[in-house]
């Protein structure tokens, strides 16, 4: 299957799966593809919108539901849920327009939210506007950055396939050091 076969297939869908888990990979690949032809941007960006909406508002729902009892389960989000609280307090409705920006509390931000007592449909109105500027914003980065490969690279036709495997490798690189680093300091610490 060719490269383009494949993000006929799959891409739209994987950028809605993708956008719903975290998402910043996959939507500037997805930018980058739109760039050469082989995704709409406009459909790009609504689809990373919907993904990113949709799961923040649910992980919002579990905290609001679940609430300090969720977020206690995981000691190893203590420091974060503690900037998160802070953030809130310090900026309120500017954080909970930008946090997804916030790489490190991008993903633990919703729950905590959710368990703050923020108002669901201010909640809503405010991430519904953060997920659009954040698609719209990260989309159109992928789209520029596909453009100046394009004038770096002549014959990008070549090394579109090269170029896509390696923002991949980045970004799950990063995806999985990040998590295993998040992972290894949730780890108890055992008497000697």
């Amino acid at each position: 299957m060719s490269l383009e076969e494949v993000v006929n297939h799959y891409g739209y869908i994987g950028i809605l799966i993708g956008t719903f888990l975290e998402g910043e990979t996959i939507l500037v690949i997805a930018g980058f593809l739109a760039h050469r032809g082989y995704l709409e941007l406009p459909v790009v960006i609504a689809i990373a919108f919907t993904g990113t909406l949709i799961g923040d508002q649910l992980y919002f729902y579990i905290g609001r539901i679940k609430g300090h009892e969720f977020i206690e389960k995981r000691p190893g989000w203590k420091s974060k849920t503690d900037r998160v609280f802070y953030l809130l307090n310090q900026y309120d409705a500017l954080f909970i327009l930008g946090f997804r920006f916030l790489y490190g509390i991008r993903t633990i931000a919703p729950f905590v939210l959710g368990a703050s007592g923020v108002s669901p449909i201010r909640y809503l109105a405010l991430n519904t506007c953060g997920a659009l500027i954040w698609a719209t914003l990260i989309g159109v980065l992928g789209y520029y950055f596909g453009h100046a490969l394009e004038i770096l690279i002549d014959e990008i036709k070549q090394y579109e396939a090269r170029v896509i495997t390696g923002l991949l490798l980045v970004g799950t690189t990063v995806w999985i050091l990040y998590h295993w680093r998040e992972n290894k300091h949730n780890q108890p610490i055992q008497p000697k």
